[in-house]
């Protein structure tokens, strides 16, 4: 390219253009055009191609892009200059691929409030579609045009037609050029295809256009190359181009050529025209600026400029002039070309020029940088060494924290990749997947920062070299470099676009738009806008008028340059990387590793590192190569520090020079006078990003700048530099631009910072807390925190208030120029450092606080406090601390901020140290506030705006009553977060200060506000205390607060609190092991207690009435202690009659727990007072009657003592009593257990139905229980005969004969058993023999050990057995309970009330004949077989006995049997054995008779 060329400017892109939702609308097609077009088609797209029309006053710009991969889809985005960039776009879908052609106007014809179009496109086919569009936001998405709203027309149904090689509209006239030369000119729109006038042709043949079809085509003219539609003096004229290089021009209007010229290149052969373009007409110069694009045989591209000369006389006479030298396109062609009446604009893939038309002086070229280049810059694919600087720079600097170098090279690419420009969700996106990361759309877009942070570490620690920074670095090359390359694929660069209104300039790419801005004067100063000579290229940026002076500037940028190529772009990184990571500014720590670098090369740590990871002989090769270059650099800048001084004849005037290029460095101050508040538009997203390339460039040359001072200082003697000079660089030069540095590093935090989502539980807050003008969409606002895209600095931009300059582009609705978007970047810094006045300030950053109360109200906390640290940081090291303290109150303020920041970020879900860590920040700082000189002033006149900020009283005049009220604050912010701890800190502080503050109520200047007295305040205080320490289970210092607390109000409500706190946490033993010394306070703990318990629930853990158990027992107060229990386990009987069985067996436990509490409560009193007062009727009169809160004064205590009130009667209890009731509810515990639901209801005796229960459910002991417990003499017999009947008749089921169950075992058991009656055995009772034999023997266990309470218990049981089954064979141990010992009572069938005589009885009874009669013989016979020794006593008078009369009525009942011919023959043998031994029987009486007579005589 020939002339000069010089970087001018920079592409901004807007912030959000990447996350577009596309709405696919339909076009419908007339099949009939389709199919008639004959036609070969043309060239499909090479590429894609967009543009933007600009419609209407104010603009809206309508921007069009067409892709090689959808060919026959058209998207179109509707872009307002004065809203956001929409997030919503149209992909309109047409039968068929497109010409690269789209032209749209407004709808004329529509008068309506809302805007419609008119578009117009060609297919590849020749069919011609004008669609009328709505707005935008009017489609849904898979919807169809409405077919009234869609012109079709087919240009080539005539077969003779040519392809269709160019395309152009005008308002309503359609233009196509084809390769048979012709022009077709379409009124589509606006007339019907049918109407005389639609269509007509332009040819070169007769001078006039003709119908279709009346004369042949004979092919006369090239093909049309290009062709344009341009406005000349109200004159529409087509301007086309033919591939022979013919240029003619028609008028439209008159359908008639008006001119034509031959364009030729003389210096070029083969020559081949593609591409016309047609500037603005110049109205000064009466010229029409011409580009066109040819190419020669070697398929080099060039562009030609003329001009089309106007003159008038009778008639328009144009005449074309060469303009400009060529501009060769030495590295493809071009995508875009612009014309302007004066510029051409010429977008190529890797980069934009401007060039002017119209130049007295050599052309100057201006560039401007794309962002594929600040993309690769960013990621250090700049060069490949870029990238490994990092790691040498790294192991130099943390030289010390060696562990975390590699979570440190992490950040810095997590840190540049997400930056705003660099970051693109689609790019992320699609690289993700090349690690099988694949997310959906809502999964990606509910993506934060750090979200996003978290994925791509992930992938580190998955790709296994998370430990060694080698391997890290190696992981981020290949990740960047492939996240670069999808960068440029995604974001091609597709169309220009030019305000021709404004002169803003955008670029169209593929997934993304953007602006153009002009470079900063020092941006101009970097890239090179001197030459050798030190001549400035750039009006702009003027240095100076002195030549010497311009030259030491050149020499002293060559220099930084020298140092910033030996340091490497990971320079800045890492310093960058030291202030982000911890908030402190200190050069004393980064700076000295930096000069180390320059003086010896990096650390040695690194060589080993290198022959670890790749080998000893590629190590040492690069350590050498280090070594050569570093020898290299060390000499270069040597000579030219020394030709610097020579040239300036000392370095006092070198100094002066760099002070005076330090000016450039400082942000500029503008003052700001107008009332006016910018909202959220394109601009202001232009803006923000513009403003983060600034303050990159401007920190990284003031970084450069202070790198070679200090390297400068360090070589002072070699370069003869004077003490003085040296000292003036230390504590002149240094100083400032360590200032210069933090201003641009906060700069660059605010705009490159993503914002703070809103936390939820806060967000009403929040919501009320925003102050934002009401034409704000303050939820849409809300919505935008949080996101990647949505940084610091548009939360700023929102409260910068226009200067009194042209600020036009803040509420601007066109679109800003490329000087506008600097304006607004220079005014935007000035606000953030300097404020709304710009005035010089002795503060470091006076604004600061301004900010603070921004991101208050939007709830940046993380951000404000990063910066109030950065600020306090540097303030320190530079020791204004004094003066800050000084500057009207700032510094505490600053201060008190900074503690609310720190109390809101705890609320961020922080893990436990860090949040401790900031709650002790926080009130540190708090109390450096509260010290501070003039922060009673400053901190009281704090705005209500002010928000978590503000105090809410003023008035506090002396120091200890401010402090008073200010630690109150405090303690009640902390208080609001559940931060007890701290809050307890300020309470007790505001303690401290009571005394001093209000002691002296003579004293106006210690008079509270409040007019509260001191003991008021000291209660509320220490019941705050109490509060805090209570919150943190810290019960022995509540306890102290409360004893402390000298209102006695105050104390009883404290104590009452303390007590339910303790029984809700379960926290009573420390009540009742006496640890807490009660003294005075005994009745009043147990007075709350009891109130306590009678307002809680009964199934209460702990229960208030067993902690008064408890706290009565310790105090060896057994009677008070056994009442509670008891009123306890009384209010539970009541319970446990409303609960289902599994709730009231445990009710009963309790209430047996306490019943057996209070008995042994009472064992311990002596027995005289072994008693205790019923108080279940007050206590229940109590819970009805009491509200559930206690009232301050009781009822008792209102009352006077001499009043009468209602009297209660009460009812004492002996422990008999108790103990009676522990047996009931022990019966009814273990009913419940057996699902047997039974409740006594009486005050003496259980009833009778309790023991048959006990009985059912084979609860014998407890049935037993409750009978020797509660009946005596004949009532117990008789209740005991009641239980062994029913024991009994459990021993034989109903239908089941007893004797069958366990044959086996029975047989030795009883008297006897037959043949006939063991094969009635079944089957169901075998089943039962496991059940039945525990039955028997239970109650042969029962018999044998009650029977000595009832001797008839015996009887009983055999005669229920009888009488249930008459044929049941009575066990053997029941028979032998009749049978007694003859030596006991006598001879024969005497005994007590269980004698055989009473079971030959039953037997006679029941029928049991045979077992009667075996009975009765056994004893006749026992009788007759006495031993010797036995018949003398035998023989006395009355020791025989026989029941005769049993035995006359067993003779009867045999007698009757076989007289009715029942078991005939068995009755007739129990006869005759029943005869033969009572004749025995009756000899033998007869003869002892006899004997005792004769002993008688």
């Amino acid at each position: 390219m020939v002339g000069r060329s010089c970087l001018a400017g920079m592409e901004v892109p807007i912030i959000g253009s990447d996350s577009i939702k596309w709405f696919q609308v339909s076009v419908p097609s007339n099949s009939s055009s389709s199919a008639s077009s004959t036609s070969a088609p043309a060239t499909t797209l090479s590429r894609d191609f967009a543009s933007c029309s600009a419609i209407g006053n104010p603009p809206t710009y309508l921007i069009w892009k067409t892709s090689k991969g959808q060919p026959n889809v058209l998207e179109i985005l509707e872009v307002y200059g004065d809203k956001e960039f929409p997030k919503i776009g149209l992909q309109i879908s047409f039968p068929d691929a497109l010409f690269p052609f789209v032209y749209i106007q407004q709808d004329e014809s529509n008068f309506g409030s809302e805007k419609t179009y008119l578009l117009y496109t060609v297919t590849v086919n020749g069919v011609a579609f004008l669609v009328k569009l709505k707005g935008l936001h009017k489609y849904a998405s898979s919807s169809v045009v409405a077919s009234n709203e869609v012109v079709e027309y087919n240009t080539q149904a005539n077969p003779q037609c040519g392809v269709i090689t160019a395309a152009a509209a005008s308002s309503r006239c359609l233009i196509v050029g084809r390769n048979d030369g012709s022009i077709g000119c379409f009124q589509l729109g606006l007339l019907d295809a049918t109407a005389p006038g639609f269509m007509w042709e332009l040819r070169d043949d007769a001078g006039f256009g003709r119908l279709w079809g009346i004369v042949s085509r004979s092919r006369i003219s090239a093909p049309v190359q290009d062709l344009a539609v341009v406005e000349v003096h109200q004159r529409k004229l087509i301007f086309v181009l033919h591939s022979d290089g013919i240029f003619r021009a028609w008028d439209l209007a008159n359908r008639s050529k008006i001119f034509s010229h031959a364009i030729t290149v003389p210096t070029v052969t083969g020559t081949i025209f593609l591409k016309l373009w047609v500037g603005d007409d110049n109205r000064a110069m009466n010229i029409i600026p011409l580009a066109i694009l040819h190419k020669n045989s070697m398929e080099v591209e060039m562009i030609s400029f003329y001009g089309l000369n106007l003159g008038f006389g009778d008639k328009m006479i144009f005449t074309l002039e060469p303009l400009i030298t060529d501009i060769t396109l030495e590295e493809g062609g071009p995508v875009d070309v612009i014309l302007t009446s004066d510029k051409v604009w010429i977008l190529k893939e890797d980069g934009l020029l401007m060039q002017e038309l119209f130049c007295q002086k050599e052309a100057v070229t201006h560039s401007y940088g794309l962002q594929e280049a600040f993309v690769a810059d960013q990621l250090f694919q700049s060069s490949e060494h870029f990238a490994d600087e990092i790691l040498w720079l790294a192991h130099t600097v943390f030289s010390s924290s060696k562990d975390q170098i590699s979570q440190i090279v992490s950040s810095i690419f997590l840190h540049r990749l997400l930056l705003p420009g660099v970051y693109h969700s689609t790019v992320l996106r699609t690289t993700l997947q090349y690690y099988n990361k694949h997310f959906t759309d809502s999964e990606f877009d509910s993506f934060t920062m750090d979200g996003l942070k978290n994925e791509i570490q992930s992938l580190i620690e998955n790709e296994g070299c998370s430990g060694s920074p080698l391997p890290v670095l190696q992981w981020w090359k290949t990740f960047c470099a492939q996240y670069s390359h999808n960068w440029c694929k995604t974001n091609a660069v597709c169309g220009l676009f030019l305000d021709s209104s404004t002169g803003a300039v955008g670029l169209i790419r593929k997934n993304m738009f953007s602006l153009c801005r002009m470079l900063e004067d020092i941006e101009l100063f970097i890239y090179g806008s001197f030459d050798e000579s030190g001549n400035s290229t750039s009006s702009g940026a003027e240095f100076s008028n002195d030549e010497l002076d311009r030259e030491i500037l050149f020499g002293v940028l060559q220099c930084i340059s020298s140092v910033s190529q030996q340091l490497g772009k990971a320079a800045s990184a890492i310093f960058y990387e030291s202030l982000r990571s911890t908030p402190n500014i200190s050069c004393e720590e980064v700076l000295p590793c930096l000069l180390k670098i320059l003086e010896t090369g990096y650390s040695a740590s690194i060589v080993s590192v290198h022959v670890s990871e790749i080998g000893a002989d590629i190590a040492w090769e690069k350590e050498a190569a280090n070594h050569k270059n570093l020898r290299k650099f060390s000499m270069d800048l040597f000579l030219s520090l020394h030709a610097l001084r020579s040239r300036a004849t000392s370095w006092g005037r070198v100094l002066d020079v760099i002070q005076s290029y330090l000016r450039f460095l400082v942000p500029r101050k503008i003052v700001h006078k107008m009332d006016f508040q910018a909202i959220l538009n394109v601009n202001i997203f232009a803006a923000v990003q513009a403003t983060s390339q600034v303050a990159k460039v401007m920190f990284e040359s003031a970084l450069e700048l202070l790198v070679l001072l200090t390297y400068m200082v360090n070589l002072n003697g070699k370069i003869h530099m004077s003490h003085d000079d040296a000292s003036r660089i230390k504590l002149e030069l240094v100083p400032m631009i360590q200032e210069i540095l933090t201003e641009w590093h906060i700069i660059h935090f605010v705009v490159t910072t993503p914002t703070e989502a809103p936390v939820l539980e806060d967000f009403s807050y929040q919501l009320s807390s925003l102050h934002i003008d009401n034409k704000i969409d303050r939820r849409s606002l809300n919505d935008k925190l949080g996101k990647c895209d949505f940084t610091l600095g548009f939360i700023l931009l929102l409260n910068l208030r226009s200067s009194s300059g042209d600020q036009r582009h803040l509420s601007s609705r066109n679109l800003s120029d490329c000087c506008s978007i600097t304006n607004l970047v220079r005014e935007f810094t000035s606000w953030i450092i300097w404020g709304s006045s710009g005035e010089e300030s002795s503060v470091f950053f006076i604004h600061l606080i301004e900010l603070a109360f921004i991101f208050l109200r939007h709830g940046q906390y993380n951000a404000l406090e990063y910066l109030l640290k950065l600020v306090d940081a540097y303030s320190r090291k530079q020791k204004i601390c004094e003066s800050l303290q000084s500057a009207d109150g700032e510094w505490p303020t600053l201060l008190h901020l900074l503690g609310c920041c720190l109390i809101q970020q705890t609320q961020r879900g922080l893990h436990r140290m860090l949040k401790e860590r900031k709650i002790s920040e926080a009130v540190y700082c708090f109390y450096r506030a509260a010290s501070v000189q003039g922060a009673p002033d400053a901190l009281q006149s704090l705005p209500q705006e002010a928000g978590l900020a503000y105090l809410g009283f003023t008035g506090c005049s002396s120091d200890a009553l401010w402090k008073l009220h200010y630690y109150q604050w405090a303690m009640q912010i902390f208080e609001r977060y559940n931060i007890s701890e701290a809050a307890c800190n300020f309470a007790l502080a505001a303690l401290e200060q009571v005394d001093e503050a209000l002691g002296s109520k003579d004293d106006s200047s210690g008079q509270d506000p409040l007019d509260e007295s001191a003991t008021v305040v000291k209660g509320r205080l220490w019941a705050n205390v109490f509060k805090f320490t209570l919150d943190l289970n810290f019960y022995h210092d509540a306890y102290c607060a409360i004893i402390s607390n000298p209102d006695e109000e105050s104390k009883n409500i404290c104590l009452r609190r303390f007590i339910i706190v303790l029984l809700e946490r379960g926290a009573v033993k420390i009540l009742c092991d006496g640890q807490l010394p009660f003294i005075g306070l005994v009745e009043k703990v147990e007075k709350e207690l009891a109130w306590k318990a009678a307002r809680s629930d009964i199934l209460a853990n702990p229960n208030p009435l067993k902690l008064l158990y408890a706290f009565e027992v310790h105090r060896q107060n057994w009677r008070k202690a056994a009442s509670f229990i008891y009123l306890h386990s009384t209010q539970l009987k009541t319970e446990a009659a409303n609960k289902d069985n599994q709730h009231r067996s445990f009710a009963l436990q309790e209430r047996l727990n306490g019943l057996s509490a209070a008995i042994n409560a009472l064992q311990l009193v002596h027995p005289a007072y072994a008693w205790i007062d019923s108080l279940h009727e007050e206590s229940t009169h109590k819970k009805e009657h009491y509200p559930s809160k206690k009232a301050r004064i009781t009822r008792h205590e209102q009352a006077p003592a001499d009043v009468d009130g209602p009297q209660h009667l009460y009812s004492f209890l002996e422990i008999e009593e108790i103990e009676n009731e522990y047996v009931i509810t022990s019966a009814e515990y273990l009913l419940s257990l057996a699902n047997i639901k039974w409740t006594f209801t009486g005050d003496d005796k259980p009833p009778e139905n309790l023991v048959d229960l006990l009985v059912e459910a084979n609860l014998y002991d407890m049935a037993f229980t409750v009978v020797l417990r509660f009946w005596k003499d004949s009532g117990l017999k008789k209740e005991l005969e009641r239980v062994f009947a029913a024991m009994s008749l459990k021993c034989c089921p109903t239908g089941i004969n007893p004797s069958l169950f366990g044959n086996h075992r029975m047989q030795g058991f009883l008297l006897t058993s037959s043949q006939e009656e063991e094969s009635l055995l079944d089957m169901g009772a075998i089943a039962q023999q496991s059940k039945g034999n525990s039955q028997w023997e239970t109650l042969e266990v029962y018999l044998g050990k009650y029977k000595q309470y009832n001797s008839r218990l015996p009887i009983v049981v055999a005669e229920t057995l009888l009488a249930s089954d008459p044929q049941i064979v009575l066990p053997l141990w029941l028979v032998q309970l009749f049978k007694v010992s003859r030596q006991e009572y006598g001879f024969g069938m005497i005994g007590s009330e269980s004698s055989p005589a009473s079971l030959f009885r039953l037997y006679v009874d029941y029928g049991r004949y045979v077992e009667a009669t075996n009975v009765l013989l056994e004893y006749i016979e026992s009788l007759a077989s006495l031993r010797p020794a036995d018949i003398i006593r035998r023989k006395r008078q009355c020791a025989v006995w026989f029941p005769y009369t049993t035995i006359e009525r067993l003779w009867c009942q045999l007698e009757e049997s076989i007289r009715l011919g029942h078991m005939v023959d068995q009755s007739e043998k129990l006869k005759k054995l029943l005869h033969g031994a009572l004749l025995k029987h009756l000899n033998l009486i007869k003869v002892d008779s006899d004997d005792v007579q004769s002993f008688t005589v």
